[in-house]
């Protein structure tokens, strides 16, 4: 067995596809930037979009609600962790969300896969965009439903699966990022909103990379369409660790829904409950959020105006959200961009196969506000200098 993970992990580094971690410390005067190696490296890429993760006033909050109620809950929420620092956040999550209520997960990940095999089963069909998360992908293999995939971010290919199978299923679900991790795209949310309720079919909706940073108030791409606009039903999941800068993930819908998450979603039944530290850290992040509306506006015009360099260099990115992808193509040339980057002071990782297909290796920049000018512009300037070569 040891020769063999050999043999696979020798087979990656020859294909460009080998991992490692990069051990990486904060720095200790600028957010935007990490030490690595004792070199200072301008970071984009990090979800940290708000700058709110080495904000004092979320690390005040956390440490408070530590000295109040403890470093951990000590058990899962059905058990005896589900502690007041957890209402409260689900509370705020569900004004924030503008729904009934909310449920709080350890993770994002979690998350999508309590919402996903609660609410779709055997007999139940799911429709799942084709370049939907990890955690929405196992999700839907975990739910022992039908799971048909449309083509990326197109409602013609949901309706016509729906089309054929509807009648065959009890319950169906269309499934979908808002913003996709890997391109920074946008799902048509409103156009899948009208197929769901041409074949009264659910919708659930990942907002992971638009919580805090877009939609109205920063609520998600999903907070624009109308309360009724899924009379099947319409399920939010959120995160905490991206632009609010702490730990976690939610789902938020009307109340019954979440009574039967609570009761049916097994990473929520059995999983320790979010540490109080963190839940109180995201509490005060969502308060700043909506207190400091220029933090989105900062990350989306730095996103906006890479965007148009990388367009006048001939490489356009879809979107508009504060994800800009450079694709590469092969794996290998990806790593030398990264390594490019790298040299000159910019942490811009390399995504390639399994989170993209083989072929769309690319870099994935991430933006935050708490980018400065300059950093942007040393950015543009190192890619606008990318080697054509691996070599």
């Amino acid at each position: 067995m040891r020769g063999f993970w050999a043999d696979e992990l020798d087979q990656r580094r020859q294909g460009g596809l080998y991992r490692f971690r990069k051990a990486v410390s904060p720095h200790p005067s600028d957010p935007a930037r990490v030490l690595w190696r004792g070199r200072p490296l301008v970071n984009f890429a990090s979800n940290d979009y708000l700058g709110l993760a080495r904000d004092p006033r979320l690390a005040a909050a956390a440490a408070r609600a530590q000295r109040r109620e403890g470093t951990g809950a000590g058990a899962s929420p059905l058990v005896s962790g589900w502690l007041p620092v957890h209402r409260s956040l689900e509370r705020r999550l569900a004004e924030h969300a503008g729904t009934d209520a909310s449920l709080v997960f350890p993770s994002g990940f979690a998350a999508n896969l309590a919402a996903v095999t609660a609410l779709a089963g055997p007999g139940d069909l799911v429709l799942s965009d084709a370049l939907n998360h990890a955690s929405l992908v196992d999700g839907c293999r975990l739910s022992r439903a039908r799971v048909e995939v449309f083509a990326h971010a197109d409602p013609s290919s949901a309706d016509g699966i729906l089309s054929r199978c509807r009648g065959s299923f009890r319950r169906a679900w269309i499934i979908t990022d808002s913003v996709f991790s890997m391109d920074g795209d946008e799902a048509p949310l409103a156009d899948l909103a009208v197929v769901a309720r041409r074949h009264d079919a659910g919708l659930i909706v990942d907002e992971a990379h638009a919580t805090g940073v877009l939609g109205p108030r920063g609520r998600g791409l999903s907070a624009s369409l109308p309360m009724d606009a899924v009379p099947a039903g319409l399920v939010r999941v959120g995160t905490l660790s991206k632009a609010l800068g702490a730990q976690g993930g939610f789902v938020a819908a009307d109340r019954g829904t979440i009574r039967w998450i609570v009761n049916q979603g097994r990473s929520y039944m059995f999983s320790t409950a979010l540490a109080p530290g963190s839940a109180a850290a995201a509490r005060a992040a969502l308060r700043l959020s909506h207190a400091e509306p220029w933090r989105r506006e900062r990350v989306l015009a730095l996103a906006g105006r890479l965007r148009d360099f990388m367009a006048g260099l001939g490489r356009p990115a879809p979107g508009d959200s504060a994800i800009v992808p450079v694709i590469a193509g092969p794996e290998r040339l990806a790593m030398a961009w990264a390594g490019h980057c790298l040299d000159r002071g910019w942490l811009v990782p390399a995504i390639r196969h399994p989170s993209v297909p083989r072929g769309g290796a690319r870099l994935r920049v991430s933006l935050s506000a708490d980018h400065s000018d300059d950093d942007l512009a040393g950015l543009m300037e190192a890619l606008a200098t990318l080697p054509e070569t691996e070599a």
